[in-house]
């Protein structure tokens, strides 16, 4: 077992009720983690009383994070699959497998006693599902292990966890990754990574390991060269058409308030490219109605221009979702195949995050044709009153944005495939 001087350096301290790893993308943590800490972990206190659990973002980021890589390591017939009851077994014994965004998602855990935990991507959990965890702790033999990239420097895991070991005495390792603690990456996967990030709060986050406060230009790759993201047309290196694999249309209603937006995205086979291809923007006040008029307008342009629009999603707050039954309604007796469904929002940080990373690819681009989109990523700020939020405040034009994310954030997992890897 080839290991690196920080992983071997986890496997000597981290004895405690807590064990952390916080730090860079990429650096080895859940590597270690895999290999080593979870089936030891596991095995350790076979027999002993209380819940094995892991716990992540949700049921799908278990199952890539942490049970996938297990499973290429130790084989399926050890490492089994999420049921319908949330529990997989792993070395033979069964390990509940729950979701941390939300409280009511894991408050089947509360009150019981938990004697062996695993954190996946602690920093986007809810804190309360965080606090229930730890109360359920209860035995000499309880033990937490966990990895995450670090967020802002007033997140409430930092600020209300990690920064209180000293003064309460809290029984907790913690221990700091970069990116350069990781020898087994090569020079030129490095250097491309550093260049992806270059400029951006995600240089300082997850290449540094540092918690870091988002501020000024979010968008940095774009503001600074935009004509290498912005294009007449969608032709690839060698002036051939692009057929897109995936056609989506996001929607930012705003019929109460006076702009609707429609941004349609075109992903390229394997997911490997992202281009914004149309938009329309419906200024001023608007019934319903006009909006479905205006959205089948729209939507028989894409078609006629790119081809067949394979998803559509809406943004379902407020009346959002009523808006959107009406429209498919509508929809349905224009005989226009396509249902609209309801965004992926996320955490507005992670749409960034997924722009960002596909600009620092050059992998994202946008037609000269969107001027209000071009116009929304080269003015967006980060709000410097809230943490990791874009400047929402009327000067800078965010329904645009919202509309191209509700429009590919439903693909984040595959757009993210070849850089997610290794927390």
């Amino acid at each position: 077992m080839i290991l690196s001087d920080k992983q071997k350096e986890f496997i000597r301290k981290a004895t405690h009720r807590f064990n952390l790893k916080v730090g860079a993308r990429r650096c080895g943590k859940t590597y270690l983690d895999n290999l080593y800490i979870i089936p030891k972990r596991i095995i350790d206190r076979k027999g002993l009383d209380g819940l094995y659990c892991i716990f992540g973002v949700s049921k799908g980021t278990i199952e890539r994070n942490v049970l996938q890589p297990l499973r290429q390591i130790y084989g399926k017939n050890l490492i089994g699959t999420i049921s319908s009851d949330n529990t997989a077994k792993l070395f033979g014994e069964q390990v509940y497998c729950l979701g941390c965004e939300k409280v009511n998602q894991v408050s089947k855990i509360q009150g019981t006693s938990i004697k062996y935990a695993y954190g996946d991507e602690i920093a986007k959990w809810n804190e309360e599902v965080f606090i229930m965890i730890q109360a359920s702790l209860d035995k000499d033999y309880s033990c937490f292990d966990g990895a995450l990239n670090p967020e802002n420097q007033n997140h409430w895991l930092k600020k209300n966890f990690i920064d209180q070991i000293e003064e309460k005495g809290l029984d907790v390792y913690v221990q700091h990754y970069t990116i350069f603690d990781n020898p087994f990456l090569s020079k030129e996967f490095v250097d491309n990574l550093c260049k992806e990030y270059a400029g951006t709060v995600y240089y300082d986050r997850l290449i540094l390991g540092q918690w870091k406060n988002a501020e000024g230009i979010i968008y940095r790759q774009f503001a600074d060269n935009p004509s290498l993201y912005i294009k007449d047309k969608p032709i690839d290196d060698k002036g051939n058409k692009i057929n897109f694999m995936i056609i989506s249309i996001g929607i930012d209603y705003g019929a109460t308030q006076g702009e609707t937006e429609f941004k349609a995205t075109g992903i390229t086979p394997y997911f490997k490219q992202v281009w914004t291809i149309d938009e329309m923007k419906l200024a001023g006040l608007h019934t319903p109605e006009e909006m479905y008029e205006k959205f089948v307008e729209f939507y028989d342009r894409v078609v006629k221009d790119y081809g067949k629009v394979t998803h559509a999603f809406g943004d379902y707050g407020a009346l959002g979702q009523v808006i959107t039954f009406g429209l498919n309604r509508y929809l349905q007796q224009h005989n226009r195949p396509i249902q609209v469904q309801d965004c992926i929002k996320g955490r507005i940080v992670d749409r960034i995050e997924l722009d960002c990373h596909l600009f620092g690819q050059q992998r994202r681009f946008i037609l000269k044709k969107c001027k209000y989109l071009i116009e929304a990523y080269s003015q967006a700020l980060w709000d410097d009153k809230h943490e990791d939020e874009r400047l929402d405040d009327g000067t800078t034009p965010i329904d645009d944005l919202d509309a191209s994310e509700y429009s590919m954030f439903a693909f984040y997992d595959k757009l993210m495939t070849d850089i997610k890897g290794g927390y």
